[in-house]
């Protein structure tokens, strides 16, 4: 979908428009269901998470007026739900946990891996919003394992300005993590 379809489905979207508002479900679905998937690991949970999604979409679509990237929004909708989602997770596990009368190690087991899992959560969430170019090197550099030489080699830019941005990078994850060593301790 060209950014100016998305814009004009979005306009007719915000009069309350079913067919412009079908339009971009049909293209944002899958790819919202599969985001959320990538997250939780459940297909069924990620489907109706998407739904509510466009649920909600659609309630308050008037409010869609002052959004510059329909998909930016959408996405962020749905990392805010996949937020929610653990945060309900932790509570619900945490209540249940209390109620087994669970052992000490069997509860330090949970509580890091639900720990581990937001923690997963929060820096996927910061590399997606690191400018384009810095979340490219960053994700060669952490997740394909290339070296410097080579992501520079590829990217045709120098060794050092891949350096820079790997840099930068890892202190805006620093300071993800800082927060959420704070909230959590």
């Amino acid at each position: 979908m060209t950014v100016d379809l998305e814009n004009e489905c979005l306009k007719k979207l915000i009069l309350g428009d079913h067919k412009s508002f079908d339009r971009l479900f049909m293209h944002y679905h899958p790819r919202l269901k599969n985001f959320l998937f990538g997250f939780i690991k459940n297909e069924e949970e990620a489907c109706d998470m998407a739904q509510e999604i466009f649920f909600k979409i659609w309630q308050n679509r008037e409010s869609l007026a002052q959004v510059n990237s329909f998909r930016a929004y959408l996405f962020r909708m749905a990392r805010n739900m996949v937020y929610d989602y653990y945060q309900y997770n932790l509570v619900k596990e945490s209540y249940q946990t209390k109620h087994k009368q669970a052992s000490p190690d069997t509860e330090d087991l949970i509580e890091q891996e639900i720990y581990a899992k937001e923690l997963s959560i929060l820096i996927d969430m910061e590399v997606e919003q690191m400018p384009k170019k810095r979340q490219r090197i960053f994700k060669m550099s952490r997740q394909a394992g290339l070296s410097n030489d080579e992501i520079s080699q590829q990217l045709q830019i120098s060794k050092r300005t891949v350096e820079n941005h790997i840099t930068q990078a890892l202190a805006d994850l620093r300071k993800v993590l800082l927060c959420f060593v704070q909230l959590f301790l």
